[in-house]
């Protein structure tokens, strides 16, 4: 069985973070594992409170998992601090060894906060370039490039090009967010001219559903899927837990 460490926050709510993770690699068949960067008291409308793990902690449970699986894939989430994510960058294997998916998680559904300030400059300067897939949604995508959101097929792609040069491997800018009748993703990668991933857009919408894709691309990149592949398999998963919600 496949091992991923999934590195994020713990919802009460049950909505989003290690839960969702740990419910999508189970569906892929994948064995998680966990390391908590943060315990949140929330609900499905609004975060009430954050205790951040100290990070010697964090560390002391990347390096326990580490020992005990071979792990296939890394997923990561949420961060909270600068603090934390130089503890977990200093914790990550190389990503020529093991796949790393980053899903810039800035702030929750209702508007709280999830990573301060020098917590994101840390993640653009420090993780970015470690990683071997992001997967913002285009609000993140803007947050980290400092701009405005982008909702036109050519600035989304300038905007997923521009996170690219920062240092990941690839980039996998999420469309939820945009108009129209489908849901368009763009995959950017070295070498490659970029891919857009389709699906049908659903009203209403979930929590969870940037954490069920990374953590479904990781399952998929672990179990030695191309990155296309696992982002392709990834979508049309989280595209049936819409559908059903619907």
């Amino acid at each position: 069985m496949t091992a991923v460490l999934v590195i994020g926050g713990a919802d009460s709510s049950g909505g989003a973070g290690l839960v969702r993770d740990v419910l999508a690699l189970a569906h892929f068949g994948a064995e998680p594992l966990c390391a908590v960067t943060a315990v949140t008291a929330q609900s499905d409308v609004r975060l009430i409170a954050t205790h951040v793990v100290p990070p010697d902690i964090l560390e002391a449970q990347i390096a326990a998992a580490f020992a005990t699986r071979q792990v296939a894939a890394v997923k990561i989430g949420m961060l909270a601090t600068r603090a934390t994510v130089l503890a977990v960058e200093a914790s990550l294997p190389p990503r020529t060894r093991v796949p790393i998916v980053l899903d810039p998680v800035l702030a929750s559904s209702s508007g709280g906060m999830l990573l301060d300030p020098e917590g994101r400059r840390a993640l653009i300067e420090r993780l970015l370039p470690r990683v071997t897939l992001i997967t913002p949604n285009i609000p993140e995508a803007a947050a980290l490039l400092g701009t405005s959101a982008a909702s036109q097929e050519p600035d989304l792609l300038r905007q997923a090009q521009a996170l690219r040069a920062l240092g990941p491997q690839a980039v996998l800018l999420k469309g939820g967010h945009a108009a129209g009748e489908e849901a368009v993703d763009y995959l950017l990668q070295d070498m490659q001219p970029p891919r857009r991933l389709i699906a049908p857009r659903f009203a209403g919408s979930r929590r969870g559903t940037g954490c069920a894709l990374a953590s479904a691309i990781a399952a998929g990149l672990g179990a030695g899927l191309p990155i296309e592949q696992a982002c392709a398999r990834a979508k049309r998963y989280v595209a049936e837990l819409l559908q059903r919600r619907g």
